[in-house]
């Protein structure tokens, strides 16, 4: 117990700067993917996507981050075949690894998993620092099925929401008025189904327990609110003639892009709700430790308030130093996006993403975005993607989780070496 004793505060001191520096990487890097479909489609400005992704990746992060953190703290390396010492440098070379890649990554615009960056971290410390049996492999399983799933599942949710949009709306002699009766309902959809989930799963750790009626009644008032509050907008916007000369579907896809701010909230509240966790996880494990004087390895304790609030803080600082870098990949390379196109996309991400945070999770966010983005394109044929931007994007997957590891076991050995 002799390190955790003698340099327990500047132990906690490191591993908040590396886990703010994970967090600010998560911001730079899979925010950025986030927002790009609302870029993308020209439904919002850069700035006012940064403005937006500030507010709710905060809130996602700091409300409803709680589920996932707990099993990227406790749901991947078996704490009972770890000393506290191990843990807490492991758990600090996991946080600088994912941190350096992230940085790397985002400095040439490649849009990588975080969620990647920080298992295959967690892995690579766990394996090679302590034991192969230290690493719970039937955790990794589900989170590894996810990586498929998840593109999948919000691929097919995305080509059933564009072909709903295309039926009701587009394919109709008057797309412009069916535009303005249906959109309302895709608004309570979206403010509905992010509140269930952060209703019912999300706010435990801030005092606030509902029963399941309780939520959906809730819910139900906050989508109906949405819905409302898009009405009054949507009843500002008329038909522009002279634009629709140009585009037939111009005036409809204005009230889309009102439609896509709503979506654009939604999926920063679930991707701060989810990703959070890649950063405060692991260093919840660490403050976990070293409070308890290197006793509660494995105990579940609970998470602190302000472990989540250094972590949004983190992400949204990210965003808004370096996060327009990677923005314009997904917006603008994979296929041309409209805000009808770009609102499918948003919102199946959300759905997919939110869903996940629920069971706890750790899906990516780049990978569920990617695969909606895909979706959507599909509907419109296999010519409107641009199959070389998706090769080389799955090609940035792919290494992402071994450089994680490699730079963790890296990390961790030097570490080791200063303080063991």
């Amino acid at each position: 117990m002799s390190l955790i004793t003698d340099y327990g505060f500047v132990l906690l001191l490191l591993a908040c700067l590396f886990g703010f520096f994970m967090a600010w990487g998560v911001g730079a890097n899979d925010v950025a993917n986030a927002m790009g479909t609302s870029v993308g489609s020209r439904a919002l400005t850069i700035k006012q996507a940064i403005v937006v992704a500030m507010v709710f990746e905060f809130c996602g992060a700091y409300l409803a981050g709680g589920q996932v953190t707990e099993t990227i703290k406790s749901g991947i390396v078996d704490a009972s075949l770890i000393s506290p010492e191990l843990m807490v440098l492991g758990m600090m070379s996991a946080l600088l690894a994912a941190g350096t890649w992230l940085l790397i990554a985002s400095m040439k615009g490649w849009p990588v998993s975080t969620t990647h960056s920080i298992v295959g971290a967690v892995i690579g410390f766990a394996a090679v620092g302590i034991s192969m049996d230290a690493v719970k492999w039937s955790g990794v399983g589900p989170i590894v099925a996810s990586w498929v799933v998840s593109p999948v599942l919000s691929g097919v949710v995305a080509f059933g929401l564009f072909m709903s949009v295309q039926k009701l709306i587009i394919d109709t002699d008057s797309p412009f008025k069916n535009a303005k009766r249906f959109v309302p309902l895709y608004m309570f959809l979206t403010g509905f189904m992010v509140a269930v989930m952060t209703l019912s799963k999300g706010l435990k750790h801030i005092g606030l327990n509902l029963s399941s009626n309780q939520s959906l009644l809730l819910a139900v008032g906050v989508g109906t609110l949405v819905m409302l509050l898009g009405i009054a907008i949507l009843s500002r916007i008329h038909v522009d003639e002279e634009a629709d000369k140009a585009f037939h579907f111009s005036s409809v896809e204005k009230v889309f892009a009102v439609l896509m701010i709503f979506t654009a909230c939604s999926m920063a509240f679930a991707h701060g709700s989810n990703d959070v966790a890649n950063a405060v996880g692991p260093l919840a494990a660490i403050v976990g430790v070293i409070q308890s004087g290197g006793e509660a390895v494995g105990a579940k304790a609970a998470l602190p308030s302000w472990v989540l609030l250094l972590g949004a803080v983190g992400i949204v600082i990210g965003l808004a130093t370096y996060g327009y870098k990677v923005i314009a990949t997904i917006g603008k390379e994979i296929t041309e996006l409209t805000p009808s196109r770009g609102f499918a996309a948003e919102l199946a991400t959300a759905t997919t993403v939110v869903g996940a945070s629920a069971i706890g999770l750790p899906v990516s966010t780049t990978h569920t975005l990617v695969g909606a983005v895909l979706g959507v394109g599909i509907a419109r044929g296999i010519g409107a993607l641009n199959l070389g931007v998706i090769g080389s994007i799955f090609m940035s997957w792919i290494i992402t989780l071994p450089v994680g590891a490699a730079l963790s076991i890296l990390f961790f050995l030097v570490l080791k070496g200063i303080f063991a």
